[in-house]
């Protein structure tokens, strides 16, 4: 059982139904917390009920984990599901639940419930902020707390852990166990409030396939805090027991059925963003973290679930529009993933690997000019315009731009709800799941898999370092096509960087190689960045009363890659006397 120690003072807090926590529980009631498995041990049993329990293997967050079981409990399984949602219009739910293969492999028609939910956090959203969600759910006469953790690089996988409670009120003890130890005290100190509200309506059933057990649920209602309001309409794909790759098999069938938009955005980021007033955040990746044990095969893995994890969690910025870094972290994560996928040749001809890339190439290509509009819109005009005063024309040209940035967010918006978007998210997720680049590989191929992998790491750092020294001899007289040869060399050499550094052990020698290596490619992005302004003032076919904006404009970059030079000499210069960090391996 847990440590009575760890055990912090009850806090009463009033629930949305009125009614306060009874004062009579004991502290014995801290560790019959419900806990639910990922994988029940047989296929098809339902997930068990653990008490006692505090396990989490999910990957971590940037807080520290919850308290490890006793030993006494080291039988028990790790808490957390295993879901994805596909976001379909809510007069289509009806015929995706008659789906084949739903009517095909379905145990019973299934249940019924109306899901009345409170989320709580602290006035300065403590829980949010460190990855952490609590919420108390009604369905009948049954209340149950549960608290979740953000999934972590992983997208599929996040940790939950349930315990009954007597009402809409959320009894902090309960959770303190599986909240990291430095937030407690702040818990205590600042009470829970009711932040939003989520009233669902959800059939649920259960479909047995050979490969595994997934509980469907057809979501339908709303989210509400204060007077803003939210529709749901969602089907959550929740693995019960065997392969996480059967949520993806039935999200493929159902997609063959309409329109549908994987996801894992979950209610809870949507209430709190509504809350908020705020558009969906766009997050950079996380650093990834790899063992330096781990085989090529398993390395591959981590990578792209990473790459993936990203992808997915760039969506909602993008689709909705109005934050532009939503589009910038989606043709991030389109650029990281082609670059794991051109990582992966190095093995040989690998299962539907150049498929994959083609669809990520065309998905990058529809969100370009969106990006680059927005970076002028944004960046280029605002700075040349407040620094050149006199100049006149800069309205008429910030309102031409904005015509042909609304049409490159029209074409970006197109791409992504295109059936093919979905597919390719789908097939992708099912790819990585099964690791499907084994498939038919030729046998000495396989054998490369099991390498370890940090040799394959030194090799390939090697190479594409010895790349990067070769585009930049003579550096200083290097022509302007000629740097744009040495950017691209290094941006791969970044992503590889980013990717396989984790694998060695001399942590500061690798994070001063890529402090230089981030500064250089910065550098040389200058120039590219130049370029692309040039060609959309060209195709922006200037009218006469933004004529000489446009080439003020022009005139001031042009000055200006006079004017980079020193400092991108100086970073090239930083960059090839920095020690590189698979060296200590020779």
């Amino acid at each position: 059982m847990l440590k009575s120690d760890a055990t912090p003072g009850r806090k009463t807090v009033g629930a949305p139904d009125g009614n306060p926590v009874p004062k009579d529980n004991k502290r014995t009631q801290v560790v019959a917390g419900f806990l639910r498995h990922i994988e029940p041990a047989e296929r098809g049993a339902e997930p068990a009920i653990v008490e006692g329990a505090v396990i989490d293997q999910t990957p971590s967050l940037d807080v520290t984990p919850a308290p490890e079981p006793t030993p006494s409990n080291a039988a028990a399984r790790s808490a957390g599901e295993i879901e994805l949602k596909l976001l379909v219009d809510a007069d289509r739910m009806a015929h995706f639940n008659a789906a084949p293969v739903i009517a095909a492999n379905a145990r019973n028609k299934g249940s019924r419930k109306h899901l009345k939910s409170v989320y709580y956090d602290t006035p300065e959203r403590l829980l949010r902020r460190n990855g952490l969600s609590l919420r108390v759910r009604q369905s009948g006469a049954r209340f149950v707390q549960t608290v979740k953790t953000e999934a972590a690089d992983d997208p599929l996988r996040r940790g939950e852990w349930e315990a009954s409670v007597p009402s809409l009120a959320p009894d902090l003890a309960l959770a303190m166990p599986f909240i990291p130890e430095k937030l407690r005290s702040h818990l205590e100190a600042h009470p829970l409030a009711a932040v939003f509200t989520a009233d669902i309506h959800r059939h649920a059933r259960m479909i047995d396939l050979p490969s595994g057990t997934v509980e469907i649920a057809f979501d339908q209602g709303e989210l509400t805090a204060g007077h803003r309001s939210l529709p749901v309409s969602e089907i959550e794909l929740e693995l019960k027991s065997g392969a996480a790759s059967t949520i993806y098999e039935i999200a493929s069938l159902l997609a063959e059925q309409g329109a549908v938009k994987p996801s894992i955005r979950t209610k809870s980021a949507r209430g709190f963003d509504l809350a908020a007033d705020k558009p969906p955040a766009a997050r950079r990746p996380r650093k990834l973290r790899l063992d330096a044990s781990v085989t090529v095969d398993e390395a591959f893995a981590t990578i792209l679930r990473s790459c993936f994890f990203h992808l997915l969690q760039s969506l909602p910025a993008a689709e909705d529009g109005r934050n532009p870094e939503g589009v910038h972290q989606l043709r991030v994560s389109l650029r990281r993933l082609r670059s794991a996928l051109d990582l992966m040749r190095s093995v040989g001809a690998l299962s539907n690997l150049d498929a994959l890339r083609s669809e990520a190439k065309w998905l990058a290509q529809d969100l370009s000019a969106a990006r680059d509009w927005d970076v002028f819109q944004l960046q280029t005009l605002p700075t040349i315009a407040t620094a050149c005063p006199s100049v006149a024309g800069f309205d008429a040209l910030g309102k031409a731009a904005g015509k042909r940035q609304s049409e490159a967010y029209r074409k970006a918006h197109h791409a992504l709800a295109d059936r093919r978007c979905a597919v390719f998210l789908i097939s992708l997720g099912n790819w990585i799941e099964t690791r499907g680049w084994r498939n038919g590989v030729a046998a000495e191929d396989l054998g490369q898999l099991a390498e370890p992998a940090v040799n394959f790491a030194q090799r390939i750092l090697s190479e594409q370092y010895a790349k990067v020294l070769k585009r930049g001899r003579r550096f200083k007289s290097l022509p302007a096509e000629q740097l744009h040869r040495v950017r691209l060399a290094t941006k791969r050499l970044r992503y590889l960087s980013e990717f396989l550094l984790p694998l060695f052990a001399d942590r500061r020698c690798a994070r001063k190689f890529s402090r230089r290596l981030a500064g250089l490619q910065e550098e040389l992005g200058a120039f590219n960045d130049m370029a692309v302004t040039a060609s959309l003032l060209d195709g922006l076919g200037t009218e006469p009363d933004s004529a000489i904006a446009a080439a003020a404009i022009a005139g001031w970059q042009a000055r200006a890659s006079v004017g980079v030079q020193p400092a991108l000499q100086s970073s090239w210069r930083d960059f090839t006397a920095a020690r590189v960090p698979w060296s200590s391996l020779d």
